[in-house]
């Protein structure tokens, strides 16, 4: 139970502009078991939304290596990339990315329509979800007629609805008024403590950062902190 659900090895990220290159990431080393509410936070262009994409599989280093859920992310295959982010990885966005077609419980679904599951399992699993962030009574809503806290709920449904090992949250509170990003927040801990799943932020947001258990201070694409939270400081923060 001890082991490492993701596993960052002198990872190194590069991306070339024009003819020259910008150094996004500088041999970052980390390591997450599951179960942490951890976040990274820093300046734009510090590295940490880059660092989320490598770990969500939609990037790879371009030295080192990124291991999530046992996999090597520099080895897999769009197709292997694919599905692990299909059957272990949520994410959750600051823009909702909800289809505005389709309704609440249409979009939490949508996530579980590449998934081998009978129409009965995506119900049941889509209700749940929905009631783990207490929206089961908007299913038939769609998102023009929800606000944003609302919308960003769905999200998140969407995001655990597959009950995923890892969450990754980009900026998940930038467009929310202070009363719905701590609603959020504290939707995501409870699903935390629920689910055991691991939750990773990438954020410059003070309030994301009270419910942190683990933040990761980047500054120019290095870690210039590992801080464990203490549970007095964040018991303290959380009221």
């Amino acid at each position: 139970m001890d082991q490492n659900i993701i596993s960052i090895q002198n990872v190194t990220k590069r991306y070339p502009m024009g003819d020259r290159e910008f150094t996004a990431l500088k041999n970052i080393n980390l390591e997450f078991k599951k179960g942490e509410f951890g976040g990274f936070v820093g300046p734009s262009g510090s590295g940490k939304t880059t660092l989320l994409n490598i770990i969500g599989s939609l990037d790879s280093p371009t030295e080192g290596k990124a291991i999530v859920m046992g996999k090597r992310i520099s080895e897999l295959s769009h197709k292997e990339s694919a599905l692990l982010r299909n059957l272990h990885i949520g994410f959750v966005f600051q823009v909702y990315n909800l289809l505005p077609i389709y309704t609440v419980y249409e979009n939490v679904e949508f996530a579980l329509l590449l998934q081998d599951n009978t129409k009965q399992e995506r119900k049941k699993a889509v209700m749940e979800a929905l009631e783990w962030v207490g929206l089961q009574d908007m299913a038939d809503k769609k998102p023009s007629k929800l606000s944003g806290g609302e919308g960003q709920r769905v999200a998140i449904a969407r995001a655990m609805v597959k009950r995923p090992q890892i969450v990754l949250a980009d900026e998940p509170s930038a467009n929310l008024d202070a009363k719905n990003a701590h609603g959020i927040l504290q939707t995501m801990k409870q699903l935390n403590k629920e689910l055991n799943t691991t939750f990773l932020f990438a954020t410059h947001d003070e309030k994301v950062m009270e419910y942190l258990d683990r933040i990761i201070h980047l500054e120019d694409g290095q870690v210039a902190e590992d801080e464990i939270v203490t549970a007095k400081r964040t018991l303290t923060n959380s009221k």
